[in-house]
């Protein structure tokens, strides 16, 4: 591909450009102001990784298709311009080939960079860099009130930086986002230790990721699995510049399964960085498995252009919009079953508390475990319990776990609606932990503003959304408007 220089270091190609950008904002805008008053705001995406499947409408989307490519990349200052609809699949394919990636690349390929700050991401890397809207320097915002900001961390829209995430759309939409990178080596070295027990996995965690090494090595990424309560694994990541051998997991064989099968005092198993940092989509974790894909017999014919988390949430996707599976396990005279799709934040120092609770009162197996902790230092003169990004309060200094659980638990008679949907927010919440908001709630209003900072949004909604022309973060994240 050419490429032309732009810049110190910053490399543009055929990509999409500065000039490109700044006349589809302009439209853009135009096309926000001439929505008809009342009309609800919808975006034309042609992917999705929400969980909230909302009734269609029939007021026109607007098109945000020009907001999707990389504007620029600087390897010397290791930063890069992208549009907020590109998705970290396109991000990863314009950096690696410069020994970039972003700090924080969450596991699905087709997340894109504006879904992953104004909701929340995570990976492996998240216990050294945070969330990935801690590596943004800049946001380029259409807001509720029809203008586009900037806002940066120390900026008149300093507010709005802040409290963007965890605002899932409520209070605008980023256009450009100005993210950090850090370099990579061309392979990852993963080795997966065994524990019998979830305190035992904690206190691991705990010690693996405040020194970040572990039998002398050096721990560029870490996540884990917990396949029952006495059988988890913390999967321990290095980069490295030579590999004996790398794995496929693309094809036939399925990354989690290899967890076990490479656990122990062996040599662990080796990756390239770019099969690495999509080990979990190719499968979306163990989901595939819903669909017939991991079966030995349909593995084979299943085309590799075809196993990608996208594909799996179509699927999903028809089957909430036609009741298939619901309508299948009546006629089979099967129990009612509740889709349980969440990822949750506790404390390590709680982990083993939330394990022990949901291995007895849901038994979904298997369980994705990322530890995270805050990258972001507190600014000087912050109040005592203030947070540096106030809609999703973790503390500062604290490493926390998140859990992600995905799949359908078997109902049984008289049980209230949503019953371990709501059992799982209820222990969280006891827990002193916090919910991800990308599938489906069920708290009462009162708790869900105390929850996520009631009076920190409503004063950010006035500043930026003023007529209410968006959806609250309530009506769009519980009452699924």
């Amino acid at each position: 591909m050419a490429t032309s220089q732009q810049g110190t270091g910053s490399v543009t190609g055929d990509r999409p450009g500065l000039a490109a950008h700044i006349a589809a904002v302009q439209r853009l805008r135009r096309e926000y102001r001439e929505l008809p008053e009342g009309a609800p705001v919808r975006l034309a995406k042609p992917t999705s990784n929400l969980f909230r499947f909302r009734e269609p409408t029939t007021a026109p989307p607007l098109d945000v298709s020009a907001f999707s490519g990389v504007i620029s990349i600087d390897p010397v200052e290791r930063l890069a311009d992208v549009g907020g609809m590109t998705t970290y699949e396109e991000l990863v394919a314009a950096t690696l080939p410069h020994g970039l990636m972003p700090l924080v690349v969450p596991q699905l390929r087709t997340i894109t960079l504006g879904g992953a700050v104004t909701g929340l991401g995570i990976e492996s890397s998240s216990f050294r860099n945070g969330l990935p809207h801690e590596s943004v320097q800049e946001m380029e915002i259409l807001t509720g009130g029809g203008d586009v900001v900037t806002a940066t961390r120390d900026n008149e829209h300093a507010d709005l930086f802040h409290g963007f995430p965890n605002s899932y759309g409520t209070l605008g939409y980023s256009l450009r986002l100005r993210i950090e990178l850090e370099p990579v080596s061309p392979y990852v070295h993963l080795r997966h230790l065994r524990f019998h027990d979830g305190a035992e996995a904690m206190d691991a965690l705990a010690r693996i990721c405040a020194d970040a090494e572990h039998d002398g090595q050096p721990v560029d990424f870490v996540d884990g699995v917990a396949f029952g309560p006495d059988e988890l694994y913390l999967s321990l990541a290095r980069f490295t510049d030579q590999a004996p051998w790398a794995s496929d997991y693309t094809g036939t064989d399925i990354y989690y399964q290899s967890i076990r099968r490479h656990a122990g005092n062996g040599p662990g198993d080796y990756l390239t960085t770019h099969d690495y940092l999509w080990r979990w989509d190719t499968d979306w974790f163990w989901c595939s498995r819903a669909f017939g894909t991991q079966h030995p017999l349909v593995r084979p014919l299943w085309p590799r252009s075809l196993k990608r988390s996208d594909v799996y949430r179509r699927l999903v996707a028809w089957d909430r919009r036609t009741d298939f599976s619901r309508l299948l396990n009546h006629y089979r005279g099967r129990r009612p079953q509740e889709p349980l799709i969440q990822d949750i934040e506790v404390g390590v120092e709680r982990g083993a508390e939330f394990l022990e609770f949901f291995h007895s009162e849901i038994g979904m197996t298997p369980v994705w475990m990322c530890p995270l902790r805050l990258r972001e230092p507190r600014h000087a003169g912050a109040a005592e319990g203030e947070h540096v990004w106030p809609l999703y309060p973790l503390d500062h200094d604290r490493l926390y776990v998140n859990f992600g659980f995905w799949g359908l638990v078997d109902m049984k008679p008289r049980q209230r609606r949503a019953h371990h949907n709501r059992l799982v927010e209820e222990e969280v919440a006891r827990l002193g932990g916090h919910k991800s908001l990308y599938s489906d709630a069920f708290y009462a209003e009162d708790e869900f503003w105390r929850l996520y900072n009631g009076p920190a949004y409503s004063r950010l909604k006035e500043s930026y959304d003023p007529r209410g022309r968006l959806l609250d973060l309530y009506a769009k994240c519980v009452r699924n408007r």
